[in-house]
């Protein structure tokens, strides 16, 4: 389960300002808590190692190789051709999954009744391993060598991407606080989970982008559960709200945010849903409509739920440094390495 970037970036806020010690802003907080993640998340391998090398707790609860092959276990995946930072591409060798970290095993799949797992093998076995007919890989019997984030697999024949999965642990995802800003200037967090093409959702999200505003609507009032069409054909699926005064429109927001729009798309209400308006209205898609050209949409942290407070602590540590308070530095480090000694002795 991940933990919710909206929940620890509060309780940061919380300890700094009950101190008085400052304040972080979000795109702040954005950049320490991945890269804060980034750190856990890289200690894990060592921490596996480290405990492999010592006698386990046979307690169900207490084995600390299965605790922390749990915190990976997170990262886990497979490859899927339908999703893009999971892709393979090329046809042979094959290019690894962009969100790859470590790679664990390929295997060949060239059917459902058929999987091989392929034998990895080094620069230096290669030459030899193909050159014997005893030994040379078959489609029963095939070996990749694995160099510069790519597979190259024996035999040859073998190139379709569609027919290779690869098991790996991935890169956890760059955590984001998404907020649009209140009536009084206050940030207020977006729930969304974000998409960089996902539209922007709650009040007033598209009233700059209102290219054709009707006149004449019959009643000042809010106007909701509005459908929309798309031209290019495309987007779908988009519901909007309107607030109409003085007889058009004043502001739009997304209800709905449907999915695959793009910038440029004019989405449309009738004029049939706005009654006594003189025209269809028109909304031009912008950049700032979407969640990758705004602060809209919010991505938690990645890491298993037990290392919230590592993850406080150690963004309250980078948080002494950005606002250059000692003693911050100094209370959050012995907090980190008391942490650190609890875990691995």
């Amino acid at each position: 389960m991940a933990i919710n970037v909206d929940t620890v970036y509060k309780t940061v806020l919380l300890i700094l300002n009950s101190e008085q010690r400052g304040y972080m802003t979000p795109d702040e907080f954005n950049r320490i808590g991945s890269q804060v993640q980034r750190q856990i998340f890289e200690a894990y391998f060592e921490d596996l190692n480290q405990q492999l090398r010592v006698p386990q707790s046979d307690m169900e609860y207490s084995d600390r190789v299965a605790i922390t092959d749990e915190k990976i276990a997170e990262f886990k995946t497979e490859n899927d051709q339908t999703v893009t930072e999971k892709t393979i591409g090329g046809t042979n060798p094959f290019t690894t999954p962009s969100e790859l970290y470590r790679l664990g095993s390929i295997t060949y799949e060239p059917n459902t009744s058929t999987y091989k797992e392929i034998q990895r093998v080094g620069r230096a076995e290669i030459y030899n391993i193909r050159k014997a007919p005893l030994t040379a890989p078959t489609t029963n019997y095939p070996i990749y060598l694995y160099e510069d984030n790519k597979a190259l697999v024996y035999p040859e024949t073998i190139v379709d991407p569609t027919h290779i999965k690869m098991q790996y642990v991935k890169k956890p995802t760059d955590i984001r606080w998404g907020y649009y800003v209140g009536s009084v200037g206050q940030y207020i967090n977006d729930p969304t989970i974000y998409g960089s093409n996902l539209l922007n959702t709650g009040s007033g999200t598209l009233t700059s982008s209102v290219t054709s505003n009707p006149t004449g609507i019959t009643t000042d009032q809010t106007y909701s559960n509005l459908t929309t069409t798309v031209l290019p054909a495309g987007g779908s699926g988009a519901v909007l709200s309107v607030v109409v005064l003085g007889g058009t429109v004043s502001s739009v927001s997304v209800t709905t945010a449907g999915s695959s729009y793009s910038v440029g798309d004019v989405l449309t209400v009738s004029q049939a849903q706005l009654p006594g308006s003189s025209g269809d209205l028109e909304i031009t898609l912008a950049n700032v409509d979407f969640n990758s050209g705004s602060t809209y949409g919010t991505t938690n942290l990645s890491l298993h739920n037990s290392e919230r407070t590592e993850v406080i602590l150690r963004i309250l540590l980078y948080a002494g440094v950005v606002i250059r308070d000692p003693q911050i530095i100094q209370v959050a480090a012995q907090k980190v390495q008391q942490e650190e000694v609890n875990e691995k002795s």
